[in-house]
């Protein structure tokens, strides 16, 4: 019988298991295999050089697909360790200091994964940068790029070819080393000598926040921390077991798509299929052809991915997939909204798709990646609570399903911490709260960040002296689990009254002309010095009337239900503001929306005007 899940660790067998292979025929590539013959070993090792080292000795690897499904490149692990090897080689003929930085502009593509563990071999410091999703952010991307690069002292860094370019401008007059595109760094002569990887507390790498509340931050994470988590993540997150298969379309420099879905395979010796970011976003049908004929079992999305998916189905067409191998369909990185995840498995279950499957989590950057998972196999847990004690009171008072209560709030359970976390739910004075009371949530455990990048300031605010994170994030505990409520931040304070914008947000996409994605909620300054909301809706239809019968329904809706005023401001569509890793950005909504203000009247027009100006530009 074949040995799977945690029973594999300690089993010191090889393990036999059913071997799915995929062959491209236009390019005569065969995909890295589901299955391996190796025993799986969960992240119990001391650095990411050894997890890959091990690793190589099986089968498995990455597997990359274009935008129409085809299989365009292969690489095992064996081969990555062996070329990452080698290109460290070449690194260190450089002479870059030990710990030195490498700017990496993370394209899904192989030649991230070679450069990203030829920095673990060499001694270096990958530094995951973004890549372009905004075909007419060209100044504005080279502005953020030169901005992280500075902002982490990079030594090296590195573009393909197509961004290579934008690199250039990037750091033009800046004091580095060496730049260039892979092609550059592959003609370097490699240097003899024993390869000395990272260990313990040195940086396994720099990763950027995704910048939703303030300019992104170079999160430190050593290897000891990133080891913590993979384990954590591995065994009691998702139960892997040596028969499983991940697709993903995360992108490589956000911490779900770097940590979950490149390291966490490979820390456990998985097979892993990558469909670029961009392409999703183009097909994000193909993302469910990937799971569906490499019978897939794993993936991650945060909630705007299965809506883009459920979008694009056409009718009866969900047959043609078979999901059925899909058994964990992780759930985060943003607000879960629970409707969004029921339409898609409503619209998949023709294709085999298990509601059951889904996983909702909480995490951060700044704890490598994971903090807590629901359980396995049993679908979303909705907490409903009195959504007028939330806003008065900050308690979560639970009610039933036909309670006569006239506003409810619902929250995904979002599970128990792993096991190495220590997780408190505090006041604004630092008093650690009882359950069902709501506060800043905050953690302690190895997994989580060293520091700031250079940021001393900020680190202290944020992280204690005895290793406590404040997360930022808002929310309350039950005996089920923990429930993510808002941002510290985001928060609307108005008469004393708590105000959560995911309310005012729910209510807009709660109309026919509205699709959820389509509204930021955030407060002002007005010009008696008191708050005033404004929330931006994305608005398709054109016709004068309509829009104004739209802002006076959502208007009139807002006040009877959540019983304070707001200012609607309809927008063209794609004009609200996204971070790097597509995360809708209230804060950056709000800046544009006072600098298009602020330019409208400096030219004199009335402030219902503001909308004409987009938001994406403004400012």
């Amino acid at each position: 019988m074949p040995v799977q899940g945690n029973d594999a660790l300690a089993s010191g067998v090889p393990v036999i298991v059913e071997i799915y292979q995929m062959r491209s025929p236009a390019l005569g590539l065969q995909a890295t295999p589901t299955g391996n013959n190796q025993p799986l070993r969960a992240a119990d090792f001391p650095n990411l050089a050894a997890a890959l080292d091990y690793a190589a000795l099986g089968q498995t690897g990455s597997n990359f697909y274009t935008g129409r499904g085809e299989l365009y490149a292969v690489l095992t692990y064996a081969e990555l360790r062996d070329q990452a090897r080698q290109l460290a080689r070449r690194l260190r003929g450089l002479n870059a200091a030990r710990g030195a930085r490498l700017a990496i502009v993370a394209e899904t593509h192989p030649d991230f994964l070679r450069f990203f563990f030829a920095c673990q071999y060499a001694g270096l410091v990958p530094v995951p940068l973004p890549i372009p999703l905004n075909p007419g952010g060209h100044k504005a991307y080279v502005k953020q790029i030169r901005a992280m690069v500075k902002s982490c002292q990079a030594s090296l860094a590195m573009a393909p070819a197509g961004y290579s370019g934008l690199l250039g401008e990037a750091v033009e007059g800046l004091d580095l080393m060496f730049v260039g595109a892979p092609e550059a760094y592959d003609a370097l002569p490699q240097q003899a000598g024993e390869l000395q990887p990272q260990q313990g507390d040195e940086l396994a790498y720099l990763q950027y926040t995704s910048g939703s509340t303030r300019f992104p931050r170079g999160v430190m994470i050593t290897q000891r921390a990133v080891s913590s988590n993979l384990s954590g993540i591995i065994t009691e997150g998702m139960d892997v077991r040596t028969t499983d298969r991940c697709v993903s379309w995360l992108p490589f420099y956000h911490d779900l798509g770097l940590v979950g879905l490149v390291l966490a395979p490979l820390a456990a010796q998985l097979t892993v299929d990558y469909l670029g970011t961009r392409e999703f976003a183009m097909r994000p049908k193909q993302w469910l052809t990937l799971m569906s004929r490499n019978k897939a079992t794993i993936s991650f999305s945060p909630p705007f991915g299965y809506e883009l998916c459920n979008r694009r189905l056409r009718e009866a067409e969900a047959e043609k997939f078979d999901l059925s191998a899909w058994r964990v369909a992780g759930v985060g990185a943003e607000t879960i909204r629970p409707q969004v995840l029921y339409d898609f498995a409503e619209a998949l279950a023709p294709g085999g798709f298990d509601r059951k499957a889904f996983l909702a989590s909480y995490g951060m950057a700044e704890c490598s990646l994971a903090v807590s998972f629901a359980p396995l196999q049993q679908g979303l847990s909705v907490d409903r609570i009195d959504a007028d004690q939330l806003a008065l009171h900050e308690r979560a008072r639970p009610v039933e399903q036909d309670a006569p209560i006239e506003r409810v709030s619902e929250f995904v359970n979002c599970g128990v911490p792993l096991s190495t976390f220590e997780v408190e739910v505090r006041n604004a004075a630092g008093k650690v709260l009882p359950e069902r009371h709501v506060g800043v949530i905050h953690v302690r455990a190895a997994s989580v960040m060293s520091s700031y990048f250079n940021e001393p300031e900020i680190t202290a605010e944020t992280l204690s002296p005895d290793g406590w994170l404040d997360t930022g994030d808002i929310g309350y505990r039950t005996a089920k689990g923990l429930m993510i409520t808002g941002r510290k931040k985001d928060l609307i304070i108005i008469n004393g009254r708590n105000i959560w914008p995911q309310d005012l947000e729910l209510l807009a996409e709660q109309q026919p002309e509205v699709r959820p994605g389509d509204a930021l909620a955030f407060a002002v300054p007005g010009l008696d010095g008191t708050d005033t909301i404004v929330m931006v809706v994305q608005c398709r239809d054109k016709d004068v009337k309509t829009r104004a019968e739209l802002s006076s329904r959502l208007q009139g809706l807002i006040r009877t239900e959540v019983g304070v005023d707001c200012c609607i401001e309809l927008a063209p569509l794609h004009t609200l503001p996204r971070t790097s890793s597509g995360k809708l950005s209230r804060s950056m909504a709000r800046l544009n929306y006072i600098a298009a203000h602020r330019l409208d009247q400096g030219r004199g027009q009335q402030a219902g005007e503001a909308a004409a100006v987009p938001l994406q530009q403004a400012g």
